[in-house]
């Protein structure tokens, strides 16, 4: 850490010890979405579930972000800078705080506030945390362990992931089985909202098929070699219609989605801040070790995993929880294989696998996820609410 680094964390531990002097807002929930880089993941869906379940006064809810001025977000949410004098305070008087990542040590929870650790997956493919601790490094291990004790709830979408949490997040207090927030979208399957999203990403009348691997510790981006336009004729001739590509770099990846080839039948989708709504309009979807393919098994259309580097992810990068051909998403090495496999696809089949997959790791998604929490939230804030009214009488 540099001499800079140090004095901007002196004065942000600072603030954060002058403005826990200040009282906690029993109804201001605090949210914010991969450190502020987005509006999207379980803390979007919590906060829509509250602003069209109940009254908008009855939540304060506060978003941060590395940059407000570039969201478009729905009435009813205040925004603020992330790292800013205001940023400190709306945290610091937070009764609820819910986020999807690790928190660091500049958020210093009181003994009044309530954590809620969404986390940013259903379920996963490649190993976390503890079970991953050979693999990720030591400041973050450290981190993480601090997050852990920190946090009062834990939500899971599935008995597996239950399982895998109380092995290796450090973690010992409860754990919500009510599903992820994110997928009840993807339960639901509202056909106007997934109009309204085709609309907004203009492929309204087309077939869409949206291409998310996931990241790699080098950078390294060979795994979107993919043959674009050999991949969208494959599909016509197996489903029939216009295809068109959507590709997703990861965040880490942002910087580069220049580099994507785009064309008459590719779009670069990095930018769209929710996956989420493209996994809802995506006919189809291809991946590989990431756990949207499991947020994608929901809709129970076809997934496909493109694994040229399989064997050197699993040794350089990381283990992985399921064996990949035991899987029920058909697996492919190179772009022929990959066409091969497209074309051989049983629907049947892999309905008839796909829900054995879902009983076997115990889904919890009912798409009721975000109703459950927000019992919970309000359950939170009243209780608070009434034991200031206890201790003015």
């Amino acid at each position: 850490m540099t001499i800079i680094d140090t004095v901007k964390h002196f004065v942000c531990r600072s603030m954060i010890l002058i403005f826990n002097c200040f009282p906690v807002k029993h109804h201001k929930i605090f949210l914010f979405s991969y450190y502020g880089s987005q509006y999207g993941c379980n803390p979007k869906s919590i906060t829509e579930y509250l602003l069209s379940q109940y009254p908008k006064d009855r939540f304060d809810l506060v978003w941060a972000f590395n940059d407000p001025t570039s969201k478009t977000l729905p009435s009813g949410i205040r925004t603020v800078k992330t790292m800013t004098l205001r940023y400190f305070y709306e945290l610091c008087t937070a009764k609820v705080i819910i986020t999807n990542f690790r928190t660091t040590d500049l958020f210093v929870k009181r003994k009044q506030q309530y954590y809620i650790q969404t986390w940013h997956s259903s379920l996963r493919l490649k190993q976390i945390e503890k079970d991953a601790e050979a693999s990720l490094p030591q400041r973050y291990i450290t981190m993480a362990q601090k997050d852990s004790r920190k946090c009062d709830l834990l939500l899971s979408g599935c008995q597996r992931s239950t399982e895998i949490f109380k092995r290796a997040f450090w973690y010992t207090g409860e754990i919500f089985e009510h599903g992820t927030p994110r997928n009840d979208m993807l339960v639901q399957g509202d056909p106007s909202k997934q109009a309204f999203i085709r609309d907004r990403l203009n492929v309204t009348g087309k077939n869409v098929v949206l291409y998310a691997p996931t990241f790699r510790k080098d950078g390294n981006m060979d795994v979107y070699d993919l043959d674009y336009d050999r991949l969208a004729k494959r599909l016509t001739d197996k489903y029939g219609g216009e295809w068109t590509i959507l590709i997703k770099l990861h965040p880490h990846l942002m910087s580069q989605s220049d580099q994507i080839i785009q064309g008459d039948h590719v779009r670069d989708v990095t930018a769209y801040d929710d996956i989420q709504e493209l996994l809802m309009v995506a006919d189809v979807l291809i991946s590989d070790y990431s756990s949207l393919i499991f947020d994608f098994s929901i809709t129970k259309r076809p997934c496909f995993l493109y694994v040229p580097d399989l064997m050197d992810y699993r040794q350089k990068e990381r283990a992985l929880y399921f064996d990949i051909e035991a899987l029920p998403f058909p697996s492919a090495q190179s772009n022929q294989d990959l066409m091969e496999t497209i074309m051989s696809f049983d629907e049947e089949n892999y309905h008839r696998q796909m829900g054995a997959f879902l009983a076997e790791v115990g889904s919890y998604e009912d798409g009721r996820a975000a109703e459950h929490l927000a019992h919970r939230l309000e359950a939170i804030c009243v209780s608070e609410k009434r034991s200031e009214v206890y201790e003015a009488l």
